[in-house]
């Protein structure tokens, strides 16, 4: 049985606890309850920033669990955690296989100096300043998620489900995490190297119309996805969605495409082992050629030389 710990300081940020519906489908997948999920607190009772209380085990010196998650707080600076908690989290994570901040929580791991000599990575909000007040961490703001040896730490929120989710994989392997992602709805696990400003974020559509056709096409990177269904998908007529689209994005909707295939494509190229034939198929290219012009319009490289980044960062 392999021990989760969630550390919960006051005033916790209460996404930090969705991310325990992870291991709860890993644990469903795998047919056996390979995670033991419990909650910590430095005394016990703890309230999140959204006014939700909880009642938590008391940490002490002589906590223990396999794996620590400590979850982050909406403003680190102004709302720092007590003293005592990261004094007793550099005790607990001594015997811990492994210690990871979720969002802001890597000030807390910085605070216990969990993070001296290590890379990491916070919400890109913050990261400048787990920088200035933490000159002995190598912060790098543009990733989704970090794992340097047994310290991970994850940028936002959201981020924090592709962090647990790359621990079931590192524990479990990748299929058993590709049915957890599946089951929660996750399209697909992103890479750690992806930045925080992915191609859905920056084309930043302001209505709910746009919106929905691009998370169609997201979901559908495989198929042509022509004019005609994504303005299906955002019931409207193929002239208003080109209009529509375009006016709220500044990207034509063949170019807004080709950019969250490469992202997709990149991804894969990253995260796997795959052919690029497979990344090209899989990820709505017409063949590895297509990707390849696609991917040094888009990145100035082609596909093989993101690969061997990927690998040498690894």
């Amino acid at each position: 049985m392999h021990r989760i710990g969630y550390l919960l300081p006051e005033g916790f940020q209460v996404m930090g606890l969705g991310t325990q519906a992870v291991f709860e489908f890993a644990n469903l997948v795998a047919g056996e309850p390979f995670y033991a999920v419990e909650n910590y607190a430095l005394h016990g009772a703890v309230r999140a920033s959204a006014g939700l209380a909880l009642q938590a085990r008391t940490l002490t010196a002589r906590s223990r669990a396999d794996t620590w998650l400590v979850a982050g707080v909406i403003s680190p600076l102004s709302a720092p955690t007590a003293p005592e908690l990261p004094r007793l989290l550099g005790k607990v994570a001594v015997h811990a296989r492994r210690v990871a901040g979720l969002c802001t929580g890597a000030f807390m791991l910085a605070d216990a100096g969990l993070l001296d000599g290590h890379r990491a990575t916070t919400h890109w909000h913050w990261a400048e300043a787990l920088q200035q007040r933490y000159p002995r961490v190598q912060v790098e703001a543009d990733r989704i998620y970090i794992a340097d040896g047994a310290v991970w730490t994850s940028a936002g929120m959201t981020a924090e489900l592709d962090l647990a989710l790359a621990l079931v994989e590192k524990d479990l392997g990748a299929d058993i995490a590709r049915s957890v992602a599946h089951r929660l709805v996750m399209h697909q696990r992103r890479s750690g190297g992806q930045s925080q400003h992915s191609e859905m974020l920056k084309l930043a559509p302001k209505s709910d119309r746009i919106q929905q056709a691009l998370e169609h096409a997201r979901r559908n990177l495989s198929q042509p996805l022509s004019v005609e269904e994504l303005a299906e998908a955002a019931s409207l007529s193929p002239r208003q969605f080109s209009r529509v689209f375009t006016a709220e994005t500044g990207q034509s909707p063949a170019k807004a495409v080709e950019g969250l295939r490469l992202e997709a494509a990149r991804l894969m190229i990253e995260s796997s082992r795959h052919p690029m034939e497979v990344v090209a198929r899989e990820t709505g290219f017409r063949d590895r050629r297509h990707m390849r012009e696609a991917f040094m319009r888009g990145f100035g490289m082609p596909p093989q030389a993101v690969r061997r980044e990927a690998r040498a960062a690894s």
